[in-house]
């Protein structure tokens, strides 16, 4: 075992094992969080596909709002209610009295269309539900004014500029609604829209501008400096830095040469470089994460039936409440007041508020996450996450890089450590092996001049030989060693038998037979992993940690991270079942994974989160994806979670108690005591319960999600 895990795959004897301690990721689509190409500002055109939305726009809410505010000004300002309140007199001239039966009936068919055709609908279905109580109560609010106004029975029910105000708040709410809903959408395509919308197709003569829409895979194109990348694809000639802070939030620029991934929008941004398209249109990652977006929008929650539910025993008890108020009226003899009393309780029973409670805090809690970089797909997700117990993260590539750095340098006696790293560099700089390129980036990070080296050998399976200097240096590990018969000296040895047991890959240094020193190297752990374990920790969260690396290589991660509990030589088909045995604890696990291996441990945990990498199984299986590779993203799920959630209850609490306290008063329950609920005051107060849930929703834009802004 000691051997196979210190054997090269390609030519080292890097470490690598079948869990992949210092595999390199080269997923494509590692982290993209761009939807496909579209130009920005079309959410107000986008239309609802399920839900009480279903067939509406946004626009088409906007509009109406507009047109029935401008509508509902006169309604409001010749109605003797309102003036009488506020102590005014409205002019009287000819057909003024008819100002508010004529534009309240326009407002009522035009601006009420929505909700009747929604009400409707939920009576059909057998269903009630929000659309069918507001239908309810602009359609009593209606025929309660007309009656009025044609002077019919001699009833006061002048409700004019409450309908308007209904209508209007109403179309208000579900534009602020459905414009919430869109901006996870409308924050992702605002990225997608620095993507090209031309490319540059390398053909037999030449090359040629073509729309984007037009490559194909195996297409060759031209990206040029300080061009975006127009597809997902393999760079095939040249080699330039790219900036990929779109993708991983990193503003550190990356190299990127033949055979390399590359993905649509990040940018070249010194030299030239020639592509090989691999994939385009739907096949690409910004269509997947275009398609997630939109399968976060029309999932539904457990806090949103919840509400639907609410709505449902409102359309009950406000019928209920209405018929009782009726009968009970008539009983006592006064029918007019029987009628009052019966239309001001079908009228307050509008359930705006509770229809925005829930709905606008998940939309703006969406929105919030989107723009954090972490895609809400099922919003049971955003629910869940406040009730998980512990984070189960993958190690590789998720709290560590997935690619190897340099740890510790030894020496034999009498040598210097930076002269032996300098030599290991010079050895290993025409080599493209990930152990190789962490050798040279430390030495070049410690400004060590690196030796020019000429007789370059790749050894299979055990290492490298070069000449440096006129010396034959070899550089490579225990099958090294063995080939050349070379040992090293007991001080030496102690030391890389301690790196060995805690799983780091060791290579030596020879001068022909003479082991001059040894290197370490191991997986390199995201600095931002401690601060995200930590933190957790803070919270009264549990930290795992799942690998299939050797439990010495995770020992030995967990104590630096100090992680509370490791799985270790865990096969990745086996992932799921230490979700399960942490379920079967009783604990509620939310699994963090690159996405590729993790699928069914995504599927089983509470909650499944996708970071960096993996876009497609991140679909398929993950309710979350975090864009960039941040762990600290998790963070933010877990307060948004839990701040969103204290919200849905403040706005349930307070829509539906409102309605469960006005009716009653409305029917005249206190008229005993001389407290009765005017129709008046109920639609002042109907509203204002509608204002306090949008303003305390909008309070969760305070929350900071920033990963590098959590705590």
């Amino acid at each position: 075992m000691q051997d196979h895990m210190h054997q090269p795959t390609h030519h080292h004897d890097d470490g690598s094992q079948a869990g992949g301690t210092l595999t390199r990721h080269t997923a494509p689509h590692a982290g993209h969080h761009q939807p496909a190409h579209q130009h920005p500002g079309d959410d107000d055109h986008a239309v609802h596909t399920s839900g009480q939305h279903a067939g509406h726009s946004t626009a088409m809410f906007k509009n109406r709002f507009w047109l029935t505010l401008a509508l509902s000004v006169p309604v409001v300002y010749f109605s003797p209610m309102v003036g009488h309140i506020l102590g005014y007199m409205a002019p009287m001239f000819p057909g003024s009295t008819w100002i508010p039966p004529v534009l309240g009936t326009v407002i009522f068919l035009y601006g009420g269309q929505p909700f009747l055709k929604g009400g409707l609908q939920e009576l059909k279905d057998r269903r009630p539900g929000m659309m069918l109580l507001i239908a309810m109560a602009i359609t009593v609010a209606f025929a309660a004014s007309w009656i009025t106004s044609l002077g019919l029975g001699g009833f006061d029910l002048d409700f004019w500029w409450e309908l308007a105000l209904l209508v209007a708040i109403m179309l208000l709410g579900h534009w602020i609604e459905m414009r919430a809903l869109g901006s996870a959408q409308g924050a992702l395509d605002a990225l997608a829209a620095l993507l090209p919308d031309e490319a540059e197709r390398v053909t037999d003569s030449g090359t040629e501008t073509v729309p984007v829409s037009e490559l194909r895979p195996d297409d060759l194109v031209l990206v040029r400096p300080g061009a975006r990348m127009p597809a997902d694809g393999t760079v095939v000639d040249g080699q330039a830095e790219f900036d990929e802070s779109m993708i991983t939030g990193e503003s550190k620029t990356v190299p990127r040469g033949p055979g390399a991934p590359v993905v649509a929008g990040t940018v070249a941004t010194d030299s030239s470089v020639r592509v090989r398209v691999t994939a385009v249109g739907d096949d690409t990652a910004l269509a997947g994460i275009q398609r997630l977006v939109a399968e976060a929008q029309a999932s539904s929650s457990r806090a949103q039936a919840l509400a639907d539910r609410a709505a449902a025993f409102l359309f009950y008890f406000a019928t209920a409440a209405g018929v009782l108020t009726f009968i009970a009226w008539t009983l006592l003899g006064s029918v007019p007041e029987a009628v009052t009393r019966t239309v001001t309780v079908l009228v307050i029973a509008c359930p705006h508020a509770l229809g925005l409670a829930i709905p606008l805090v998940i939309a703006i809690s969406t929105e919030q996450a989107a723009r954090a970089g972490v895609l809400i797909k099922n919003r049971m997700a955003l629910e869940r996450m406040r009730t998980v117990d512990v984070v189960l993260f993958d190690k590789t590539g998720t709290l560590t890089t997935g690619e190897p750095e340099l740890k510790d340098v030894a020496v034999a006696e009498g040598v210097d450590p930076d002269e032996l790293l300098a030599l290991a560099a010079a050895v290993e700089s025409d080599s493209e092996h990930p152990v190789a390129r962490a050798i040279v980036r430390a030495a070049r990070d410690r400004n060590l001049v690196v030796p020019a080296v000429g007789s370059f050998t790749s050894l299979t399976g055990r290492g490298v030989r070069a000449t440096v200097d006129g010396r034959t240096l070899h550089v490579g590990g225990p099958a090294l060693l063995r080939e050349l018969a070379a040992v090293e000296p007991p001080a030496l040895a102690a030391v890389t038998r301690g790196w060995m047991d805690r799983g780091a890959a060791v290579l030596h240094v020879l001068d022909g037979g003479r082991v001059l020193g040894a290197v370490s190297l191991e997986d390199a752990v995201r600095p931002e992993s401690r601060q995200a374990v930590a933190a957790l920790q803070n919270r009264g969260v549990k930290v795992a940690m799942v690998t299939g690396d050797a439990r010495q290589v995770a020992q030995a991660v967990a104590a630096d991270l100090r992680i509370d509990e490791v799985f270790a030589e865990v096969l990745p088909a086996d992932k799921d079942k230490k979700v399960a045995e942490l379920q079967a604890r009783g604990l509620k696990v939310a699994m963090v994974g690159d996405g590729v291996n993790d699928s069914p441990a995504l599927a089983r945990a509470e909650v499944g989160i996708a970071i960096g990498a993996g876009t497609d199984v991140a679909m398929e299986s993950a309710g979350v994806v975090l864009a960039g590779n941040d762990p600290r993203a998790v963070l933010s799920m877990v307060d948004l979670s839990r701040a969103s959630y204290r919200k849905m209850w403040q706005n349930l609490v307070w829509a539906t108690g409102y309605n469960i306290l006005s009716v009653p008063l409305a029917a005249g329950v206190l008229a005993f005591a001389g407290v009765v609920l005017s129709p008046a005051a109920g639609a002042v107060l109907m509203s204002a319960s509608t204002i306090v849930v949008a303003l305390n929703a909008q309070l969760l834009r305070r929350l900071k999600l920033n990963p590098s802004e959590v705590r």
